[in-house]
């Protein structure tokens, strides 16, 4: 690897790190790790993917490119495909030429678009496999084995950033929702207190407001709680 390659995959890491620790939106970050593997590994196209587990369907969430039938939402099975196949078995894929791989699902768009060489890898975290990242040449190319590992390097801290971010988004929202209960319960005392109700009957009381009012639940309990500190 020669020094501008080096000091370009050390840019590449270091920017994918400091998304870990930032409070960027996800999207963000997904469009940030393209454009730097774009850059780093010289490709025409670069393309990330993400595992749905409960599907377990794989769909495209990030590009560079411009080309508005590539931007076209796009899933594969786990199993499918190029992407499918990286994402099933946990390892890269090297393709000399795609429209020759009997596993490259998207030929025509290849051949409009020029792509000829691909290098697929896995993103995963703890061994679990949570998407797959490629880039494309508009040349024959064989990757080499710098390559491959400068690439597989940006994959492993891209998986680090998107899991770190998913998994602070489920922690405000499940903390959000324990708040917003806590709120209820509160609420729901004001009401038996004050209007003799009972537990359920305080609840029903507050999610009948909430729909007439088009309002949280978390939103009327807010309200009831500030009414009895007047």
């Amino acid at each position: 690897m020669d020094t501008s390659s080096y000091d370009k995959t050390i840019e590449a890491l270091t920017l994918i790190s400091q998304a870990i620790t930032s409070d960027r939106y996800i999207e963000d970050i997904l469009r940030l790790i393209v454009i730097v593997t774009a850059e780093v590994m010289h490709s025409k196209v670069c393309s990330l993917w993400l595992v749905d587990e409960k599907t377990q369907t794989l769909r495209i969430r990030a590009t560079q490119s411009i080309n508005s039938e590539y931007l076209k939402e796009r899933s594969l099975k786990v199993g499918e495909g190029v992407v499918g196949y990286v994402a099933k078995h946990n390892k890269p894929y090297m393709v000399a030429n795609v429209l020759e791989e009997p596993r490259f699902k998207e030929k025509e768009l290849a051949k409009k678009m020029g792509l000829v060489s691909m290098l697929s890898v896995p993103m995963s975290v703890r061994g679990q496999v949570i998407g797959v990242i490629n880039c494309y040449t508009s040349f024959p190319h064989e990757f080499s084995e710098t390559e491959l590992n400068l690439f597989t390097a940006v994959a492993n801290q891209a998986a680090v950033a998107i899991f770190n971010t998913e998994l602070m988004v489920k922690t405000k929202v499940i903390q959000e929702e324990l708040e917003a209960r806590k709120l209820i319960e509160r609420a729901k005392d004001v009401l038996m207190r004050k209007r003799n109700m009972k537990g359920d009957e305080a609840y029903k009381w507050i999610r009948k407001r909430s729909m007439d009012s088009r309002k949280s639940m978390r939103e009327v309990a807010e309200a009831i709680l500030l009414s009895e500190e007047l």
